[in-house]
């Protein structure tokens, strides 16, 4: 999903700084409400693990230039359903911080547009949640149709933000839009991939309550709400 430098500058950037202080500023609120169910130290912990696991996804899982832009198997909503919705965002910024800073330098001034496409679908994600997950039901008992959904809604606003980017970019000419439509239909794999994944790792995680009371895992993953 990293969008090449060159597809959005100039005056143009100026979108971007916003929406990515706008992410930042719903991210630091998303914190706040964490730390009245956690503790700093968990937070902490979490949104290392969260690091980690954005740069595993952009450095070690498999990864390859599709029209537009790449195809990485960003596990945002796994993220999300295990370490809680701020230490996600602040794990995928940092992660893809890291990745930029240590071995794409050249990802760099593109950092802000990445940044926004990576933070608002994990926000739709979150919002989603409110909606369909009963407040009686943890997390570690999601059915596949909810997992589903939340999947969908991230991967395909990741697809929507590259899109987006590229055509307020370039604009809507031929070779531009193919691009476009190409890198949306390559990213149905991931859509129909991290489903499997997140209950795989749901699965696993049924086990692993007490490593919630220690702060590893977020609080909902094994609780009602």
């Amino acid at each position: 999903m990293h969008i090449e430098p060159g597809v959005v500058d100039g005056a143009k950037m100026a979108l971007a700084y916003g929406t990515a202080a706008a992410g930042a500023g719903y991210t630091l609120k998303l914190a706040a409400d964490d730390l009245k169910a956690h503790n700093v130290a968990s937070l902490a912990v979490r949104t290392v693990l969260a690091t980690v696991g954005t740069f595993v996804f952009f450095e070690v899982l498999p990864h390859f230039a599709v029209g537009v832009s790449e195809v990485h198997f960003i596990l945002g909503t796994t993220l999300f359903l295990l370490l809680g919705p701020a230490a996600a965002a602040m794990g995928l910024v940092f992660g893809l911080l890291m990745q930029g800073a240590f071995f794409a330098p050249s990802d760099m001034p593109m950092f802000f547009v990445n940044m926004t496409t990576l933070l608002f679908p994990l926000f739709a994600v979150h919002a989603l949640a409110k909606r369909i997950v009963p407040q009686a039901t943890a997390y570690v008992d999601l059915d596949y149709a909810q997992v589903l959904k939340m999947s969908a809604v991230y991967q395909g606003g990741v697809v929507a933000w590259v899109a987006f980017w590229a055509i307020y970019g370039q604009g809507f000419g031929v070779e531009n839009v193919q691009s476009v439509l190409t890198f949306g239909a390559a990213y149905m794999l991931v859509i129909l991939l991290e489903p499997i994944a997140d209950l795989a790792v749901l699965a696993g995680a049924k086990g692993l309550r007490g490593l919630t009371e220690k702060g590893v895992f977020t609080h909902r993953l094994h609780n009602a709400a």
